[in-house]
């Protein structure tokens, strides 16, 4: 099982722009923009690199202020 903590930005990226849902509870991202944060397989509009953060879980994306995406389900 893959590991949030040994994965690079990158890679959770490239994650992102495709839609892998291999990484689908490994990681969310969130979109500074809109306050909204998915899961890596969420088929929403790839947000700016510049605008995106990472989380482990979705409780820390809350924490920092996020709401579940309504689309992916995120919660």
């Amino acid at each position: 099982m893959k590991d949030q903590n040994n994965l690079s930005r990158d890679t959770m990226w490239k994650a992102t722009v495709s839609c892998d849902s291999a990484y689908d509870g490994i990681f969310f991202y969130a979109v500074k923009t809109t306050g909204i944060f998915c899961r890596p397989s969420c088929k929403s509009k790839v947000p700016n690199y510049e605008n995106v953060s990472f989380f482990s879980n979705a409780h820390e994306a809350q924490r920092a202020g996020y709401r579940p995406c309504k689309r992916c389900r995120s919660d």
